[in-house]
């Protein structure tokens, strides 16, 4: 499972989800909007909007911090990981 984070350093949600993601031991890249133009571009590309945080998972874009949605993702991935 690839995740990308899309985040704004003082944004509160953002690091609930960063300390979310870290406590499930799901491997992230995060990409900061408020360092990075490419970053802003990608997300504004895929999404038409700057709100964070904003989720890529496997290709798939979540916006906000939904952590139900986020429980089902690791829970599919874990169970993946079992049938192999």
């Amino acid at each position: 499972m690839e995740v990308i984070i899309y985040t704004f350093p003082n944004c509160s949600w953002s690091a609930k989800a960063i300390e979310w993601l870290k406590k499930n031991k799901v491997s992230f890249q995060e990409k900061d909007l408020d360092d990075s133009d490419n970053a802003r571009d990608e997300i504004l590309q895929k999404t038409s909007q700057l709100c964070t945080p904003t989720f890529e998972i496997d290709g798939k874009m979540i916006i906000g911090f939904h952590e139900d949605k986020l429980n089902e993702l690791v829970a599919k991935e874990k169970e993946g990981k079992k049938k192999k």
